[in-house]
């Protein structure tokens, strides 16, 4: 909620460029964040080497993906 109008909050800029937002998470007490990919892609990153950006910003790439690829989970640990 943000106040009179209650519109909520733009936390993610979803472009054709980016594509859709996969998953979003709070963060406490959590090290490492986990992405598997349908195709089985697994990649695994600390939480603290991931950059703290603004609102409405392009987001941070974690993994690439080949052609035609999805992210099928995202978990922190």
């Amino acid at each position: 909620m943000q106040g009179r109008g209650e519109a909520g909050i733009k936390t993610a800029k979803a472009t054709e460029k980016t594509g859709n937002l996969v998953a979003s998470k709070v963060i406490v007490d959590q090290e490492d964040l986990i992405v598997i990919s349908q195709r089985g892609q697994v990649i695994r990153t600390e939480i603290k080497s991931i950059p703290i950006l603004s609102r409405a910003t392009q987001g941070v790439r974690i993994m690439k993906l080949e052609e035609g690829d999805r992210v099928a989970s995202a978990t922190c640990i």
